[in-house]
């Protein structure tokens, strides 16, 4: 079994690429971000430390954190100690559980390929768990409209995001392989079948 890292920028189109791989490959596919949040639920392990930090305020009617209520209380705060202590509960904890996922599909050997998706691959070191990672590249322009379309994110907040997240240089930088994703769908399938081949 192959363990792939999926990586890229915001409106690069990693969803798509994840489902085409997956009609494409007998795989598992974990997205950190869908991860992180089902880790977050009452009785998970990030749920305590989380409320420990922030307060019963950051909760909703039902007891439950509440996912926006947690952002705004992180981004208001200038200094970004918040966020840095939030991600130190919670990306361990993501990584801790992927390894023992991975762990689980190569004990049962049903599938050729482990593909993990998250934006923060490179910067968490993901390297040192998987064999290869995977940029997922699409043209600045693309990206933009498609967060126009996809999103109704304005200018503005595009403009933020992007300017958080690592630049071109470093994912190629890193990435052993990248899939040009600025085109059609089909253009995106022939590449992942030369890959898939390989």
């Amino acid at each position: 079994m192959k363990v792939i890292g999926i990586t890229g920028g915001v409106g690069s189109g990693k969803s798509e690429v994840l489902k085409l791989i997956d009609s494409m490959t007998k795989c598992v596919i974990v997205k950190a971000d869908d991860l992180a949040r089902s880790l977050e639920i009452r009785g998970e392990v990030c749920f305590a430390p989380i409320v420990e930090l922030l307060g019963e305020g950051v909760l909703q009617e039902d007891g439950e954190i509440d996912p926006k209520k947690m952002a705004q209380m992180i981004f208001s705060e200038e200094s970004g100690n918040l966020r840095d202590k939030v991600n130190g509960i919670v990306h361990p904890a993501v990584k801790k559980r992927i390894l023992s996922l991975i762990k689980e599909a190569d004990r049962r050997k049903q599938v050729d390929y482990f593909f993990i998706e998250a934006a923060l691959l490179i910067e968490d070191h993901y390297d040192v768990i998987v064999d290869e990672l995977w940029y997922i590249y699409a043209d600045e322009n693309v990206r933009r409209q498609r967060l126009r379309d996809s999103r109704g994110y304005s200018d503005e907040k595009i403009e933020g995001i992007m300017a958080s997240q690592s630049s071109d240089e470093v994912f190629r930088k890193y990435c052993k392989v990248v899939i040009d994703n600025s085109g059609t769908l089909e253009m995106t399938r022939g590449q992942l079948e030369r890959l898939l081949q390989n």
